[in-house]
């Protein structure tokens, strides 16, 4: 489910309580949890919407949108205006554990344990990269994503999506500008001689 960085924030703040979704079967489920720009959170309650025009403005302002009306109009511009709507509670269930985890000085087991993960990322048909791109963060940290794939001279959506699986593990940092080696990344770049 996308949910913005702002309403990551109200959720995380306790100011926004539940969205609203246009689905033709649920995407989420009570219990699952998401990580977003503010840190993960939980769903704990989805319902079907029987009527659309009942949802009040208190629903709506729990949904961070201004009114019952401007929801509406957001639920009716949407491209499956034919799908059932959906409310979906929501709060907030804890940091991103990336964070605690990127801090973490990995020990000659986590070592391995990347090495291995790495490896299988490093399995596709254009070979090897996660390397490469923890020495390009290194030697350019906070460089905007645009330039760093003109540097390394490849396409932006595939690297970006590159830099979050390594931020996954862990072993990056994203800024608002650009990237940077997490403790725990360039302690295994270290380790790995490079």
């Amino acid at each position: 489910m996308l949910i913005s960085k702002a309403v990551a924030q109200g959720i995380r703040e306790g100011r926004i309580t539940c969205q609203f979704r246009r689905w033709d079967v649920p995407r989420v489920k009570v219990g699952g949890t998401q990580l977003t720009p503010s840190g993960l959170i939980r769903f704990t309650r989805v319902a079907r919407v029987s009527d659309v025009d009942r949802i009040s403005d208190r629903s709506a302002r729990a949904a961070g949108v201004k009114d019952a009306a401007a929801l509406r109009k957001a639920l009716a511009s949407s491209p499956r205006r034919d799908a059932g709507v959906y409310r979906i509670t929501v709060e907030w269930a804890g940091e991103d554990p990336r964070i605690a985890l990127r801090e973490t000085v990995p020990d000659a087991d986590d070592l391995i344990a990347i090495a291995a993960r790495l490896e299988r990322l490093d399995r596709r048909d254009t070979g090897p990269w996660t390397l490469d791109i923890l020495e390009w963060i290194r030697d350019n940290p906070r460089v905007v994503s645009k330039e760093l794939a003109a540097l390394r001279g490849v396409e932006l959506q595939p690297m970006k999506t590159d830099i979050r699986k390594l931020k996954a593990l862990g072993l990056t940092i994203s800024h608002d500008v650009g990237y940077e080696l997490s403790p725990r990344g360039a302690a295994y770049l270290q380790w790995s001689g490079r």
